[in-house]
């Protein structure tokens, strides 16, 4: 099984709203389109979700590196 990362997806989903604002797709194609590009919105989301998890602060404090957690502003 081959490991998508995230800039492929996003051009994926680039690519099918492109189809999708053409117009030039039948209803039952235009559903589908949407549902995959649906599904692509959910891996970069979460794909975006892990990324920040993982996102680290290096701290030096009293002479040791301490390692925090990143928190995003964007959270509420």
């Amino acid at each position: 099984m081959v490991k998508e990362n995230f800039e492929e997806n996003m051009e994926k989903l680039e690519g099918i709203v492109n189809e999708l604002e053409n117009g030039n797709l039948n209803l039952e194609d235009s559903i589908s389109k949407f549902e995959e590009g649906i599904q692509l919105s959910k891996k970069c989301n979460k794909m975006l979700e892990d990324a920040e998890k993982k996102i680290t602060i290096l701290l030096e404090e009293n002479g040791e590196i301490k390692e925090e957690e990143f928190i995003s502003n964007n959270q509420e």
